[in-house]
């Protein structure tokens, strides 16, 4: 990031006293883009610069000063992964090289939604190709079309996936915040490993329209920033209904188009806080010495940790995403323009069998495995799955825990747990909790119940003031 400014607030008070303009601003970002995206560290984060970014840029500070500004976002450079339509002169691929020469008709929502706050879409970021639900074994991070993306602050240090370009773009300062999508840790699992601050609201929360599907019962869009300010400063512009997402009409009357107001440093005070130790057994010596700081931290600002809490169940089977994926994907699919080679998921696998050796490096064994599936959901097996992660994850498994012993909020670690708050649809916010010896990044991420974005805000926010540990990766 441009090092004069920490927060989107800090870049519209330059913008106010005329120190900065969106055109200077953007220009910066391009000039650190070309210093370490390709060259240099080669972070790779970046698939394409839109553009008209530096247009609309001009455009947005002639607009500021004959008639003020629209909001927060007005000028502020935004990028976003690349499985979110834009309809502009950029592409949208999910990273495959079957959609390379991908033109969307219109904006998505959150495109739409980002424009009318005045934010600058300054392009389109790398990401695990199809979003992770291509095959196993595949990098986090890489995509036939984009290659491999690289964690700034080693490239020994896993990325995360799979909004890894959106997440090692913003650590390593190549915009002021970005847009991933989550369907289970793909914000939390790329924010925390590059010592971010990442948003996985409610589904619903946001729309969806407009963004390549893996299932729609778990897919959402979703922040992710440095600083928990500029994470709720843009959470509140991407909230709205949508005609085309019926699951937006969930959030009427709960959803808030300004969570600032939740930016609470005292957020922790009198809060009561659970942890399930069993999702805590994958992490290391040093990884764990950071949790046990944490949770003291957290203490210290007066919240309650209630330290033998145990979520009953953690539904653990993921067959509804490869029959969501099926049906969500061939809809998406069957609408792009005739220039596009694939139409189908099937057509997706055969023409990744016609160009191996660049798409196949990792072969596709989750895409056939969907593609096995109906479709139609109308398979018992789909829909006996379906209710069973409602019930798991929901009723008996956050709910009840939740309400057994009145918690404002579950306390997981990097993106464990991720699981099982996806499966419930239920949002999750992940904050910087410092580094290990290596300096590989740890983040804490505080989980509740639907439409609890305000509350989390608040912890995320007041365990960010007390502890205030991230810090720049040197590049």
């Amino acid at each position: 990031m441009n090092k004069n400014y920490n927060t989107i607030e800090e870049i519209q008070l330059a913008f106010d006293k005329g120190a900065e303009t969106s055109l200077s601003l953007t220009k910066s970002y391009l000039k650190i883009i070309s210093k370490y995206n390709q060259t240099g560290p080669s972070i790779n984060a970046i698939l394409e610069i839109n553009p008209d970014a530096l247009h609309i840029a001009e455009a947005l500070d002639i607009e500021r000063e004959q008639h003020g500004a629209r909001g927060p976002l007005h000028g502020i450079p935004i990028l976003l992964k690349d499985n979110i339509d834009t309809g502009d002169k950029m592409h949208t691929s999910a990273g495959s090289i079957a959609l390379a020469n991908n033109y969307a008709k219109e904006d998505s929502f959150v495109a739409l939604k980002l424009r009318e706050a005045g934010a600058v879409l300054l392009g389109k970021a790398n990401l695990t190709e199809w979003a992770n639900f291509m095959t196993e074994g595949m990098p986090n991070g890489y995509s036939s079309r984009g290659g491999q993306v690289l964690n700034p602050y080693s490239p020994l240090f896993d990325v995360g996936g799979s909004s890894s370009g959106p997440a090692a773009a913003i650590a390593a300062g190549f915009a002021t915040g970005s847009i991933g999508t989550e369907t289970s840790g793909s914000i939390l699992s790329p924010a925390s490993s590059n010592s971010l601050v990442g948003i996985k609201p409610t589904v619903g929360l946001i729309s969806r329209s407009g963004i390549i599907p893996i299932a729609h019962s778990q897919d959402t869009a979703g922040p992710i920033t440095r600083t928990v300010a500029d994470a709720a400063v843009i959470l509140g512009a991407l909230t709205g209904l949508d005609d085309k997402d019926p699951a937006t009409r969930t959030s009427a009357g709960k959803a808030k188009t300004d969570y600032t107001n939740y930016l609470n440093s005292t957020g922790l005070n009198g809060a009561r806080i659970g942890i399930d130790r069993n999702y805590l057994t994958e992490l290391d010596h040093d990884e764990l010495a950071l949790v046990d700081k944490a949770i003291e931290d957290i203490k210290a600002q007066g919240a309650e940790i209630i330290d033998s809490t145990e979520i009953a169940t953690n539904p653990s089977d993921y067959s509804v995403l490869f029959h969501e994926f099926k049906c969500d994907l061939n809809a998406y699919l069957n609408d792009l323009s005739p220039n596009v080679p694939v139409h189908s998921l099937a057509e997706v696998i055969q023409y990744n069998l016609e160009h191996a050796e660049k798409a196949l490096q990792y072969g596709q064994k989750l895409l056939v495995e969907s593609e096995s599936k109906s479709g139609t959901l109308t398979d018992a097996e789909y829909i006996n799955a379906r209710l069973e992660d409602i019930e798991l994850a929901q009723e008996k498994g956050i709910d009840a825990v939740m309400k057994e012993h009145q918690l404002d909020a579950l306390l997981f670690v990097n993106n464990y747990g991720a699981g099982i708050a996806a499966k419930a649809g239920y949002p999750s916010i992940t904050v910087p909790a410092g580094y290990t010896p290596e300096d590989k990044p740890v983040g804490i991420t505080f989980t509740g119940m639907a439409y609890s974005e305000a509350k989390l805000i608040e912890l995320a926010y007041g365990y960010e003031q007390a502890t205030k540990h991230r810090k720049d990766p040197i590049l």
